[in-house]
């Protein structure tokens, strides 16, 4: 599926030392920016290289912030505004060393939800999505999907958001905030 040669997707990657580190968001839900945002950004996304936002940022200035802070990679969701969905699509896939991304928010019931974003994407080594405000990260087969949760506004789950590291393998880091 993947190309041959390729046994374990997990360790598909770079062998001359190349390390990434990328800040994982979705669902902030923010209608303006804050001193609190700010504070877990400055703590918990020190040293990445990249961010990437699953969508539902809400208002501009987030999505504004962000892209001040480092490279801001994203796609909208469902509760954003005009000026989002015109700005990001609804879903993308990206390359971060010889991985491939895809990037979506989701939508519908949180049930499915897996089965529903990774009927968008045919060929990648991982999905990062939000919506459910759910944090994930575990391989389906040869796929990691990754949900960094929300770090605003949970159901049931502390808020979080999330890491991925790539280097010659791919792993996600859930952190509580």
């Amino acid at each position: 599926m993947l190309g041959t040669g390729q046994s374990d997707p997990r360790t598909f990657g770079l062998k001359l030392g190349f390390d990434m580190k990328i800040g994982v968001l979705s669902d902030t839900h923010l209608r303006e920016l804050n001193s609190e945002f700010k504070k877990f950004m400055e703590t918990h996304f020190k040293g990445i290289d990249k961010i990437l936002h699953a969508g539902d940022f809400v208002d501009w200035n987030i999505a504004e912030y962000l892209s001040s802070q480092k490279e801001l990679i994203a796609v909208c969701g469902n509760m954003d505004s005009l000026d989002i969905r015109r700005s990001f699509p609804q879903k993308r896939i990206i390359e971060l060393g010889r991985f491939q991304i895809g990037l979506i928010h989701g939508g519908g019931s949180p049930f499915g939800i897996e089965s529903r974003v990774r009927g968008e994407f045919e060929e990648v080594h991982a999905i990062v999505y939000g919506h459910s405000h759910t944090p994930a990260n575990h391989w389906v087969k040869d796929i990691l999907f990754f949900n960094p949760g929300s770090p605003t506004r949970s159901f049931i789950y502390r808020a979080t958001l999330g890491i991925l590291h790539i280097g010659e393998k791919i792993e996600g880091e859930i952190i509580k905030i």
